[in-house]
């Protein structure tokens, strides 16, 4: 059983750049917008990944830690792809197709194996959450409610950090003890502190 973990972020908020201390060999990068990573490491990425392309690489796993930049253009550009077509069918696909990617994580990759989905995230009533499409995904799932770890990406006064827990107007949380509460944003930190805290070999 393999572990999705979210990490939201407004754009510009440095969740690409946390993926700066990643050796070149040790983590796979599905990088569905095939923007340039925002540092000189020349990390090896797959650029206009799709689901297909996600779920072939994840289905025999050479590494250990995968990254889907920008997941939530998954179903940006899927949206797009469907814009001539009517009724409500294409939003439930877009809706089915995420929960599968992350479904497939849970139950098809190795238990050592983590997924970072680095998602955007749009602001409701109720607070800032997971930025999706449709209301299929927020109405009957909550797409949060499918990871253990959801982090934000923040930044203040120059300084760029993940906060860990909830500050009561969002959907962030992590396991009790795993993280203080702020932690630079530094994504092989993040990993190493879950593979210890899980005994993850």
């Amino acid at each position: 059983m393999g572990i999705p973990v979210l990490i939201l972020g407004e754009s510009g908020s440095g969740k690409s750049t946390s993926l700066r201390n990643f050796d070149v060999d040790e983590v796979g990068i599905f990088n569905v917008a095939s923007k340039p990573l925002p540092f000189r490491k020349k990390i090896p990425k797959k650029d206009g990944a799709t689901y297909g392309n996600i779920l072939a690489g994840l289905s025999a796993p050479k590494l250990k830690k995968y990254v889907i930049d920008d997941s939530q253009y998954l179903m940006a550009f899927e949206m797009f792809d469907k814009v001539n077509e009517t009724g409500y069918k294409k939003f439930t696909d877009m809706a089915v197709h995420f929960k599968g990617l992350i479904d497939f994580v849970i139950r098809n990759t190795p238990d050592d194996v983590i997924v970072y989905f680095l998602h955007h995230v749009q602001k409701t009533d109720l607070g800032v959450k997971a930025k999706t499409v449709g209301k299929m995904l927020d109405d009957q799932l909550t797409v949060e409610g499918l990871f253990s770890i959801v982090l934000m990406a923040e930044s203040e006064n120059g300084r760029y950090f993940f906060r860990t827990q909830t500050n009561g107007n969002d959907t962030i949380k992590s396991p009790m003890d795993m993280f203080e509460r702020e932690i630079d944003n530094d994504l092989k930190l993040v990993d190493t502190k879950i593979r210890e805290y899980w005994d993850l070999k």
